[in-house]
């Protein structure tokens, strides 16, 4: 089951919004994996706004990667131009633009934009969201590889731009960093959830779902010598 923090009728009534642009895109025939390139420009750009202490403007930069990252995939979809590849770009593209923020938030965290008394706490946070993150995306990736749907869990990815950008939008860090420091602890507990949820619901699915083995005899002894432990069998 797919949790969301977000209200249904906020993003459909968002995903409404944005549906003229969409079809403008697609009538200009524009590439998803452009709108992926430049959504993940802005995204890092967000994160050296974080790092320059400037938390507003990282705050409304990382909303605007997230329209570009609601765009690509309707773009692909409504334009007919969903591939293997832009599934794939998309994918590691979020994970590059993903660690250029916590890092920069972590940076920023260094440079004076929490009490220098929270500092060391702060940036634990921020490495802690950013590798739960990761987790959490790779979970599903290695779900999908085996053949199973993997989309549970608290921390969409919509969930976690909204929560961090919005605040800090209007907020900014906070009095002495606090709210940024609440910010990313959520987070970072969050993923964490996360990836203790998509573990259990894999658990569970491999308990019922029928053994692969078929497909594994498939594979040639050269590829199944490199996958890993427990989805292959010799033919």
């Amino acid at each position: 089951m797919r949790m969301s923090l977000i209200p249904s009728p906020l993003r459909d009534g968002f995903e409404r919004l944005l549906k003229p642009l969409v079809d403008v895109l697609i009538a200009r025939h524009t590439s998803p994996n452009a709108i992926t390139t430049v959504g993940t420009g802005v995204l890092l750009v967000s994160g050296a706004a974080y790092a320059a202490v400037w938390p507003r403007w990282g705050g409304a930069l990382l909303l605007a990667s997230g329209v570009c990252d609601m765009l690509d995939g309707r773009v692909a979809r409504g334009g007919g131009g969903t591939t293997r590849f832009g599934a794939f770009y998309d994918s590691t593209l979020d994970r590059v633009g993903e660690a250029g923020l916590y890092g920069g938030i972590a940076l920023g965290c260094a440079r004076g934009m929490v009490s220098p008394s929270l500092t060391l706490l702060a940036v634990t946070l921020a490495m802690t969201a950013l590798s739960a993150g990761l987790i959490v995306s790779y979970a599903r990736a290695r779900a999908e590889g085996l053949g199973l749907e993997c989309k549970v869990g608290m921390a969409q990815r919509a969930e976690r731009i909204v929560g961090l950008g919005v605040p800090t939008l209007f907020f900014g860090a906070g009095p002495r960093g606090l709210l940024l420091l609440v910010i990313v602890g959520l987070l970072a507990l969050a993923a964490g959830i996360t990836v203790v949820q998509r573990i259990v619901h894999v658990y569970r699915a491999t308990r019922t779902a029928p053994p692969r083995a078929t497909q594994a005899r498939r594979l040639t002894p050269e590829v199944a010598e490199y996958l890993p432990k427990g989805t292959r069998s010799d033919p």
